[in-house]
Formats: structure tokens, sequence, C-alpha cells
């Protein structure tokens, strides 16, 4: 089947940087501030933090070169990709899901990025709040959930170079700065040399079957792989730009921003002794009680909310342009016209969410089973169902379409195009780009597949997702 790549109409990266600061935004996201630190605290510390960097090097930057190269050969969102692609209709499962799990999941994860608005205001005000109350409280929750959406659906409207890479390189340096303001804080706090010996010296002996699927399931949620992002960013770049480059440097952003989201919390809990593995409520229960025992608190404590903020805002911006740019692309709707319609309908369907946070709502009662797994509330049953199990089968999909569903020499060619050393062979006779068909075709497969079975609880404990 014949490619090509016009995208008239459909807005193109103005340039390098700007694309890296939207793909690595959209891969930087509260996962990364939120779930890293308490996945970390809950498998042992530094041994875990070893392994997760190379489950990063093996694993997340083979599936992002991977739907980088299937969006920019195609020049399509995720469906248009899969349906331009391939005859085949077997291959549009992906390409709809990618679109189905963006949606599903801005309509949950838009409400988390509205309590760090709140929290935001609460801690510069230097009110004390209790998180259950707040979140148990729709008349608060509704509009900061739908500010937030919002701000998001403007961005979009200015389109690929004007909204999101502009919104970017804004957006990321204030969140590299804010994180680094806060660690540098954080680990100067008297008694935190505990909590950083925890966080960054490895024990080894702690690294079991558990540890490193955990580290698997972090690496490919974190890096936004798995939910076709990173495909319809890929269709936005020139022939000429350079995934490999802009793959490893995504990769670099992504893992520094969990690195310092570490540092910012362990050295903190540690100093005021703390438990370090309290799992999600780690952020908006424990670390404000945190920051109201450190001089400049109230201020601290709202920069690392503003800090949550930007990275949901840069996170919420993809999952909102992957059907956008489905509509623009397959139904010829305007930006404008999608950006609304889409936004609006996410406002609507984020309500259960919401609701899913008080005890005698319908929506915390709602329990879904499969097989060992018991999931109850809907906030709890949509993380799980889109946020973890469809992320999981997704990235594995794609890994199945490129090793053998797909000629994978082309894919091969195409990210070969801004970096010729791809295809080139460098040692023992080997190209990168043979290598890396092979972790496509053997390695990625087998390890998804092996995170897929951890997720039911084949070896132990189901995996929770979050």
């Amino acid at each position: 089947m014949a490619l090509n790549t016009e995208t008239e109409g459909r807005g193109q990266w103005g340039s390098s940087l700007g694309f890296i600061m939207a793909a690595a935004g959209s891969a930087v996201g509260l996962g990364n501030i939120w779930r890293f630190p308490y996945i970390t605290g809950e498998n042992g510390g530094g041994a875990f933090v070893f392994v997760y960097i190379l489950c990063v090097l093996l694993i997340g930057i083979p599936l992002l070169f991977n739907e980088l190269a299937i969006g920019r050969l195609t020049g399509k969102n995720p469906i248009g990709a899969m349906k331009k692609a391939s005859d085949n209709k077997f291959w549009m499962i992906p390409g709809i899901m990618s679109v189905v799990i963006c949606f599903m999941v801005l309509t949950y994860y838009s409400v988390i990025a509205g309590w760090t608005v709140g929290y935001i205001i609460t801690e510069l005000i230097n009110i004390p709040v209790d998180f259950d109350v707040f979140i148990e409280t729709p008349k608060y929750i509704v509009p900061l959930t739908f500010l937030f959406m919002v701000i998001t659906i403007l961005v979009i409207l200015g389109g690929v170079s004007g909204g999101i890479e502009k919104a970017s390189k804004l957006l990321m340096p204030v969140l590299f700065i804010l994180i680094i303001l806060i660690a540098g804080r954080s680990v100067t706090l008297p008694g935190a040399s505990e909590g950083i010996n925890y966080y960054l010296n490895p024990d080894f002996s702690k690294i079991n079957g558990g540890v490193i699927l955990a580290a698997l399931g972090q690496a490919f949620f974190s890096m936004s792989v798995g939910w076709g992002l990173m495909v319809t960013y890929g269709s936005y770049l020139p022939k000429s730009s350079n995934l490999v480059t802009s793959g490893l440097w995504i990769g670099a952003l992504d893992s520094f921003v969990a690195l310092l989201g570490g540092l910012m919390i362990f050295p903190a809990v540690f100093a005021l002794g703390l438990k370090p593995d309290e799992g999600p409520s780690l952020v908006f229960k424990i670390l404000p009680q945190v920051f109201d025992q450190i001089p400049g608190g109230s201020i601290i404590g709202a920069s690392f909310f503003l800090l949550l903020m930007v990275a949901a805002l840069t996170s919420t911006i993809s999952m909102l342009e992957v059907p956008v740019g489905y509509l623009i692309d397959e139904k010829k709707i305007s930006r404008k016209k999608a950006a609304w319609g889409v936004g609006i309908t996410a406002m609507v369907v984020s309500i259960p969410a919401i609701l899913s946070s008080i005890e005698e709502s319908v929506f915390s009662k709602v329990t879904m089973k499969i097989g060992s797994i018991q999931k109850t509330g809907w906030f709890d049953i949509m993380d799980w169902t889109f946020g973890t199990l469809s992320v999981t089968v997704l990235c594995l999909l794609f890994a199945l379409f490129s090793g053998w569903g797909f000629k994978s020499s082309k894919l091969v060619d195409e990210i070969a195009l801004g970096a010729p050393t791809f295809k080139k062979k460098i040692l023992f006779g080997i190209s990168p780009g043979q290598v890396w068909i092979f972790f496509i075709r053997f390695v990625c497969p087998l390890v998804i597949g092996l995170v897929l079975l951890n997720l039911f609880g084949v070896f132990g404990e189901p995996e929770a997702g979050g």
C-alpha cells in the first residue's frame, strides 16, 4: 500500500526543540511525580530506580521509536495511520483503542488535575485541608475540573505549533525549574540524608520478579507509549527530523523528572519521620503536612502543586489532541469545533469520576470483577480498565503490528531518514535498526505479555495500576 505524508491543514511542529518539549510534556505527568515515588517506596527504593532506568532504555525507548515512526510514516492520527498502513481491518483495533483510551483517561485524569488547582489555592492562603472531605465536595471539584479542561481546550485551539508547541516551550522549563527548586529544598532539610540514601543507594537483594515487573509497568506507563499519543505527535513531524535523538531526549527528560520527583519527596518524608510507602495518599495527605513544618512551607507547597498541575496539563493537552486529530483528519471537522466538542463531552463524562469520591454516591459503589480482579468505584474502574489494562494491551498490539503485521524494514527506513546511522552496521555487522526489529518482534511482546499477566495476579498479587 502506498504511503504518503500529506499534512496540509493538520499543522506541523515548528522546531525539533518544540516537538521534544511537547512529547516530553506528554510523557511527564502525574505518573512521574505522584506514582513513581510511591511505587519506588513500595519496591525497595534505589534497587527499583536502577531496574526502572534499564527498563526505560530496553523497552520504553524501542516502543517510543515504534509509535513515532508509525505516525510520521503515515502522517495520520492512530485510526488513520492503521487504516493507511494496512488493508487488514484487524489492525484498526489499536487505532480505535488509542482514541478511546485517550478520551476516557482524560475524563478522570482532569479530576486529579482539578485537585491540584484547589491545593495551589489552599497552600497559598495557608488553609489546612482534609483531603477526604475536599474530594467529597462537588461544589469545589466540578468547577476546578471544568476550569482545568477549559485551559486544556484553549491550548489545543492554538493548533500544533501555535498552541501545543508554544505552551510546551513555556510549561516544561517552568516544570523543570520548580522541581529542581523543591528538590533542592528537600535535600537540605535536617535528617534528609536518610531519605536520600534510601532512594539512591540500591539494595540489589531486593530485586525480584515483582520489582522487575513493577519497573517495566512504570517504564511504559510513564513514557506515554501504548496510548497512540506518540503516533499523533509523530504525524506532525517533518521527514528531516531525527527520531532517534528526539526519542532519546524524551526518554531522558521523562526519567529525569521521575528521578527528581523522588528527590523532592523522600528526603522530606524521612526528615519528618514519615513512611515512604504510603501509596497515592502521599501527595495529597502527607506532603501538605510536610510543607507545614518547613519554613516558607506555604510557598513551597503552592509551588509543588503548581508543578503537579503543569505536569498534568502537558499530559491532558496530548490526550485531547488525539481525538481532536482524529476528527480533523477523518471527519474533516474544524479544530475549533473538534476541540470544544471533545472537551465539553469530556467534562460531562468526568462527573461520575468526581461523584465516585462521595461515599453514598452510586458511582462509589459500582463494582467490576474480572477473575481475581475486583475494582470498586467509577474512578478505580476507569483507571484500571483504561489507564492500565488497555494501555498494556495497546502496547502489545502496536509491537505485534510493527514486528509481524507490517514490513518492519519500512519503519527502519522511516527512522533512518533523519538518522542515517540507524541503518549502518556498527558492531559485529549488526545495525541499530536490526537490534530494534529484534526488540519489537521478540523482546517487547514477551515483556509486555508478562506485565499483562502480572496485572491479573498470575505472579502473585494483581498489579493495582495507577
